[in-house]
């Protein structure tokens, strides 16, 4: 068994390895748009919420309505300890924002061509730069929640240091998962209308899978093994480790190869996935 799993994770690196170029291309790409994605992303955020009375307090509202309902029900009804030593409330905070940031832009990102399909079917237009802009569109909000955390964090205590330096590692970490996904789920969702119905439900399960408002702590060893493999346990405990354990990431270094190899991994597929199906884009729209 070892053996089969060691010869698949080499087909795969070798796989990722031989199309990194496409990866790499897409970054030199999207940092000489940047200006025109930064634009998009402004233009975007602002277009969501223009037609409701309130704008984009919408935006933050929401998210700060869920972190007040489960604080109320863990906490309050349900009589929440504090998770070692750390106020529940500051605990749950640090796990959910990354979250709030990863489901909100995936799910965005993912139907992108379908809300800008005009853009689509411009020939000059690059609508490789999309997905991107969602997902930087996104970044608003979570730059919000990220200062409330500093908020929370020093009002219980916890002040700055250079652990908290690496919000910028995870952040990185987070987006960067996020396009991987997201070149993948943006094209076939436009052949597969199912698929944003999926996401919302794999959205809805991912957040209960995720250590966000229950700790690690209480798996075994073989059930913390599993849960490790989803990317977002790398992110969210990340997050954790900065603002309260005060564990940098390479401390955790079989973890981050893990993580940043399925992300490269994700985006090689995502690419080529996307690029396959772009030629058919407008005939499906």
């Amino acid at each position: 068994m070892i053996a089969l799993l060691s010869i698949i994770a080499a087909a795969l690196f070798t796989f990722s390895l031989f199309n990194l170029r496409q990866v790499k291309s897409l970054f030199i790409e999207m940092y000489g748009r940047k200006n025109l994605v930064f634009s998009l992303a402004k233009n975007d955020f602002k277009t969501k919420y223009s037609s409701s009375y309130l704008g984009i307090t919408w935006g933050f509202i929401q998210p700060l309505l869920i972190i007040l309902t489960y604080w109320f029900v863990f906490q309050v009804g349900l009589k929440s300890a504090s998770v070692m030593d750390v106020p529940f409330i500051l605990w749950f905070m640090v796990g959910i924002v990354p979250w709030f940031y990863f489901s909100e832009a995936w799910s965005n990102a993912t139907n992108v061509f379908v809300e800008y399909s005009y853009l689509v079917k411009k020939v000059v237009f690059n609508i490789e730069v999309l997905p991107i802009v969602r997902i930087v569109s996104a970044l608003i909000v979570n730059l919000f929640f990220v200062l409330l955390l500093f908020t929370v964090s020093a009002a219980y205590g916890y002040y700055p240091n250079l652990y908290y330096l690496q919000i910028i590692y995870y952040s990185m970490c987070m987006i960067l998962l996020t396009i991987s996904i997201s070149y993948i789920t943006s094209a076939v969702v436009l052949f597969f209308r199912d698929l944003y119905q999926i996401i919302g439900i794999v959205i809805q399960i991912g957040f209960w899978f995720t250590p966000i408002v229950w700790s690690y702590t209480m798996l075994s060893d073989f059930w913390l093994f599993v849960f490790k493999l989803n990317p977002m346990f790398y992110i969210v405990n990340g997050f954790r480790d900065s603002f309260i354990n005060q564990i940098y990431f390479w401390q955790h270094p079989y973890q981050t190869i893990y993580f940043w190899f399925s992300c490269i991994l994700l985006l090689t597929i995502g690419l080529k996935v996307f690029r396959k199906l772009r030629p058919h884009f407008s005939d499906v729209l």
